[in-house]
């Protein structure tokens, strides 16, 4: 779904990637496609807010940290093609305005993620409002950074975001 979004990923495509035969699919997911997207975008979501917090342990300056991240990101999305980059971005634009559970669980998944940078940022003496505030503006910023890269095919895009996230936080 990273790759082709929830419409461009059939059922057959899942249970082919997954080894998992289709009897097992309905079984662990009765409500099928949507129930599925749903639990892939909550695991998503955990496993990269776990990411994040691993990367950001790299400095105990929020601003080495958070730019360091956004440099990594930018080498995964290069080393994938441009193929890789953001989990939840596709599905979560597909979905925002056609299914309420995806829509909960992109929220959810944003949430997580939003958590990690806002814990190393009051880890960094920001207070909870800022920490709030600049978290959303990080994540936002990564997501735009990653579709400008995925489109203009170089990591440049979150390069930028990771120079001047650098400067926004040492100041």
């Amino acid at each position: 779904m990273e790759k082709q979004g929830y419409h461009g990923t059939g059922l057959n495509e899942i249970i082919k990637e997954s080894g998992s035969p289709k009897g097992s699919l309905y079984y662990y997911f009765p409500e099928g496609k949507e129930q599925i997207t749903a639990e892939a975008v909550l695991q998503s979501g955990s496993q990269t807010a776990e990411r994040i917090r691993q990367g950001l342990m790299e400095s105990s300056s929020a601003a080495k940290a958070v730019s360091g991240f956004i440099l990594n990101v930018a080498e995964h999305v290069e080393r994938s093609g441009f193929a890789a980059g953001s989990p939840l971005t596709a599905v979560a634009m597909e979905t925002a305005t056609t299914s309420a559970r995806i829509n909960a669980a992109c929220h959810e998944a944003y949430q997580m993620l939003k958590a990690a940078f806002h814990d190393k940022l009051i880890e960094c003496g920001y207070s909870k409002t800022k920490a709030d505030e600049m978290a959303t503006f990080i994540v936002s910023a990564i997501e735009g950074g990653i579709i400008l890269s995925r489109t203009s095919h170089t990591g440049d895009p979150l390069r930028l975001v990771a120079k001047q996230l650098k400067v926004l936080l040492a100041s």
